[in-house]
């Protein structure tokens, strides 16, 4: 009679134990702050929520993203973001805090939750979209190459083979003229030389120690409206898909993002934000249309 009461309480305790589990109340449950439902919210829900953002933006890439020190990045890449975060936020009030993100820290800001969203000339590849969910592009920008003013030997991209080029950390720009397609173009036999950021390769080029600089058309327009003996070869030779960074799965808020991105083309504030950074720089023409969206996935 005892041994039936002990195995009915034992049979009791398991049973309430199990109910516990069901509920939440262990590690995999949500519902608490530090619980899965939140980690897995949408930053268009935690924005609409909390109206406060972080945005990982460059902040060394005149034009698109830079920041000299006190207050807020400015640049092509800020102002979309500014745009954009509005729109999916729906309140033009809300507080955003900028998060430089060179090239080599991207995917980790994202995954780790030190940033929600990244504009910071993130070139949709096939390799990142393994990591992230890309919205957009927002704009396509070309690879060309920048060299001294005084370089007549580097006329076009092929004329780089034996030269000194810049290798920026994170960036894929190098491989279109080393590699062979189809992560290449060129398929040359160039030097590397490393540097942590795009400022730093225009400063190895400035001081003689490269060659060239090879990267997007919108990035190099920055750097050559700073002054300088440069030259930009207007000779393009790739497609760069300028994405805003989600973290993996976030397919609402990839889909907030294309519909913001579709309005602010169609009301014309693509074109402003285009002409106040890239007006006056040769050779570029700003989109009139979006871009076609990847897929949200």
């Amino acid at each position: 009679m005892r041994v039936g009461r002990f195995g009915a309480a034992l049979a009791a305790a398991g049973a309430l134990t199990l109910g516990l589990a069901a509920c939440g109340g262990g590690s995999g449950g949500g519902g608490d702050a530090g619980g899965k439902t939140d980690r897995a919210t949408s930053v268009v829900d935690k924005v609409k929520n909390t109206k406060r953002i972080v945005v990982g933006t460059k902040w060394d890439q005149p034009g698109l993203g830079l920041n000299t020190g006190g207050g807020e990045p400015q640049g092509f890449d800020v102002d979309v973001a500014k745009y954009v975060v509005k729109e999916i936020s729906g309140d033009p009030n809300v507080q955003i805090e900028w998060k430089e993100s060179a090239s080599s820290n991207r995917e980790p800001f994202l995954a780790n939750g030190t940033v929600d969203i990244i504009f910071a000339t993130y070139s949709i590849t096939e390799e990142r979209k393994a990591k992230v969910t890309f919205g957009g592009p927002y704009i396509v920008a070309h690879q060309d190459t920048m060299v001294r003013g005084d370089a007549s030997e580097i006329a076009k991209a092929t004329d780089l083979a034996g030269k000194r080029i810049c290798q920026a950390a994170g960036s894929n720009s190098y491989k279109r003229i080393t590699d062979p397609p189809p992560d290449g173009k060129l398929d040359l036999d160039a030097k590397l030389v490393g540097a942590s950021n795009y400022s730093e390769c225009v400063s190895k080029l400035s001081g003689n120690n490269l060659d060239a600089v090879t990267t997007d058309d919108l990035i190099l327009a920055g750097f050559a409206a700073q002054g300088g003996n440069y030259k930009i070869l207007g000779d393009p030779f790739t497609d760069e898909k300028y994405g805003v960074g989600l973290k993996k799965g976030d397919t609402k808020t990839c889909e907030a993002v294309n519909k913001a991105i579709t309005k602010m083309y169609s009301d014309g504030t693509a074109k402003q934000i285009f002409d106040k950074w890239f007006g006056k720089a040769k050779g570029l023409t700003a989109p009139t249309a979006a871009p076609q969206f990847e897929t949200c996935a």
